[in-house]
């Protein structure tokens, strides 16, 4: 990572359910000498995404933008902005058509609670990836997709041999991270992040940090395998 500190919006505003973590979340990325963090709520922050380097949309959910801010968030990712969203923040903006573009899918649903499952590594030379195990045993919410964008760089997958997701089951492989250029810019997602262990967790406080590294700098993605290849 850059020895200058990212500067980095973590958005966390809920208009629908609110995650318990999202606390915790901002805690662990303000203790982050890469980051240089404005914690917000307010969707003017948003509208003013020029002035940083990532905006980074935590655990949002629901409609949580004004029309200045959807407009100025999509003029700048287009134009080469950095963004970086985790876990509900797929199950946000629902009635903005662009923002299923922005993010690559729309949230479909999940199994009721956390369950221990194992996340596939797809792509080893991403730098949100490149320190997790190839198969890693992870506590969390599994989520599903709808809408799924064709050119999704995929980056991680759960297996869904590991896991009991029944109706919330898609079919292999079942992405949970992923990034992908949109115009100019980029972005990254994972859909992880639950609850307050996931953010104690260096692991998964590396991946996301590896995803605002990558969405901030531009690298290539590394090795290339989309959502839907086997």
């Amino acid at each position: 990572m850059s020895a200058v500190a990212l500067s980095t919006l973590v958005f966390t505003r809920t208009t629908g359910y609110r995650h318990a973590s999202i606390e915790s979340a901002v805690s662990a990325l303000e203790s982050r000498p890469e980051l240089s963090v404005t914690p917000s709520e307010d969707p003017t922050e948003v509208a003013r995404c020029g002035e940083y380097d990532v905006v980074a949309f935590v655990s949002t959910s629901g409609d949580v933008l004004d029309d200045a801010a959807r407009e100025q968030l999509k003029s700048w990712v287009l134009d080469g902005g950095a963004f970086v969203a985790v876990h509900c923040a797929a199950a946000t903006e629902q009635s903005w058509d662009w923002y299923a573009e922005l993010l690559g899918a729309r949230f479909a649903g999940h199994p009721e609670g956390e369950r221990e499952g194992v996340a596939v590594v797809a792509d080893r030379g991403h730098p949100s990836t490149v320190a997790l195990p190839e198969r890693w045993s992870f506590r969390d919410e599994w989520y599903a997709f709808a809408d799924v964008r064709p050119d999704l760089h995929l980056l991680l997958s759960v297996d869904t041999e590991s896991v009991s997701l029944g109706d919330y089951a898609m079919p292999p492989p079942h992405p949970q991270a992923w990034c992908r250029r949109v115009g100019a810019g980029r972005s990254w997602f994972t859909g992880l992040g639950h609850s307050d262990e996931a953010w104690s967790d260096a692991h998964f406080l590396g991946h996301v940090l590896g995803g605002v590294a990558w969405a901030a700098a531009g690298e290539p993605a590394g090795d290339e395998r989309r959502v839907g290849q086997g």
